[in-house]
């Protein structure tokens, strides 16, 4: 299998892209920051050039582009979401990962579908309007049948203060048989990391069935026969050089693309996190300054990707990226199952933003960022060719913004105190009136009101 998997990342092609690109010229790095700026991505070589460039001068010049990028394709607004752990029975022995399976201390726990409904209604109550469903591998304790039957009970949840409009999941590769059940519960975004590209620390570092690597990396096709056209990537970062595993994460996008005419619908850039049971140390720990040029690289490389960041970052790391390149997050996350509302013990790592909510929501307004809970574009079909068509050219902009608007008013009416909501309005309306269309303007506005007046669930 390794000589079919090849295509999708060569690791001899990638060594001797940083082996060319190890000491790039001023003028190099000045051709690629360029070219970034047309929106139209980046090949692997020029990935090369700017992994290894150094100097202060370009290091700013870098994050200004990614910023400028981010702001064309995305506007300035950040979605906020919530990762929701429902098992965390595991098969596997990930030397990196809290449930692996020699964790003996462990309460494993599997959610009924009447406890997953009870986190639903405390993720709803914070104001979360998406989910990430998060489970461990485990043939007999979360099943195909039994991640359906946890989406179908997330969606039947109703509170006074809304439901969940869009289910995002994670689980191991599997088959395209199962695929197509996820695609038919109308989840909306397909997860699955490699965690590393690196072939010989994956075998170090997995053992069960996700030791395969073949398997790993070839689940996005079997995602897409099924009909899944949303799909997304990530790199554990730390497990292995970040410049080698930013060159194959470009790679597999590219070949995304190439192959099934849809690239990563998101990025995921996670960092090793430390966890009570875990005694593994990264090999290739990525430093702050390090961890900030690649999430700014892949902004350039992959312009039209939602990039997404974790609470395993701390609040004053997350604000700076939030301006350089990630236009998703999660917030006031828990990584234990069922640990919403409650105390429990098993954590598949530590988070490092303890913010709530609203104090997160707050620092964005206050850096000028629009907060979103916006839901709509799988909704509206926007997915897939579709999404890709209108992201790329940077067209999706004009959804982001009235999107934005309308769901951050939401949020401010149904959960904000009054200073916050104050604050969260003038950026309501000063972004408001950015909007160039006069007629989407005028009907933003009128979506607006609506919401005012107790109107839910708006979008365009």
């Amino acid at each position: 299998m390794e000589n079919d998997t090849i295509e999708i990342v060569n690791e001899s092609k990638i060594s001797g892209i940083l082996e060319r690109t190890k000491d790039p010229s001023f003028e190099e790095v000045k051709r690629v920051l360029k070219k970034a700026r047309e929106k139209k991505g980046l090949s692997v070589e020029e990935v090369g050039v700017l992994v290894n460039m150094k100097g202060e001068e370009n290091m700013k010049e870098l994050f200004r582009v990614a910023s400028l990028i981010k702001n064309e394709i995305y506007g300035e607004r950040l979605v906020f979401f919530a990762p929701l752990y429902v098992s965390d029975y595991c098969v596997n022995d990930c030397a990196y990962c809290n449930f692996h399976s020699s964790n003996k201390t462990a309460h494993r726990t599997r959610l009924s579908l009447e406890e997953v409904k009870k986190q639903v209604e405390v993720l709803i109550n914070m104001g979360h309007k998406r989910v990430l469903l998060e489970f461990g591998e485990d043939p007999k304790q979360a099943d195909i049948d039994y991640v359906i039957d946890v989406i179908k009970a997330i969606y039947s949840v109703k509170t006074q203060k809304g439901n969940i409009r869009r289910i995002n999941v994670n689980i191991a590769a599997t088959t395209v048989e199962n695929y197509r059940k996820l695609q038919a519960a109308h989840i909306g975004t397909y997860q699955l990391f490699q965690e590393t590209y690196h072939r010989g620390t994956y075998k170090k570092l997995h053992k069960g069935p996700k030791a395969d690597y073949d398997r790993q990396i070839t689940a996005q096709d079997r995602a897409l026969e099924a009909g899944i056209d949303d799909r997304g990537l990530g790199v554990l970062f730390g497990l292995y050089d970040w410049k080698f595993e930013i060159i194959a994460l470009i790679s597999h996008a590219e070949y995304l693309e190439k192959s099934g005419g849809v690239g990563p619908h998101t990025i995921s850039v996670p960092r090793l996190c430390e966890a009570p049971t875990v005694k593994y140390t990264p090999e290739y720990p990525v430093s702050d300054d390090d961890f900030m040029k690649l999430v700014a690289i892949i902004r350039l490389a992959v312009p039209y990707t939602g990039m997404i960041i974790s609470t395993r970052e701390s609040a004053e790391l997350r604000n700076k990226l939030f301006k350089i390149g990630i236009s998703q997050t999660s917030a006031a996350s828990v990584t234990t199952t069922g640990g919403y509302g409650k105390k429990t013990a098993t954590a598949q790592f530590e988070t490092h933003d303890k913010r709530s909510v609203e104090e997160v929501i707050s620092d964005a307004v206050d850096n000028n960022i629009l907060p979103s809970f916006c839901t709509a574009c799988y909704r509206m079909g926007r997915t897939g060719e579709n999404f890709m068509g209108i992201a790329k050219p940077g067209e999706i902009h004009d959804f982001c913004r009235p999107n934005g608007i309308i769901t951050f008013a939401e949020y401010l009416e149904d959960f904000a105190p009054l200073e916050l909501k104050e604050k969260g309005y003038r950026v309501i309306y000063h972004f408001l009136g950015l909007i160039d269309d006069e007629r989407l303007k005028k009907k933003t506005s009128e979506h607006l009101e609506q919401v005012k007046k107790g109107k839910r669930d708006l979008f365009f």
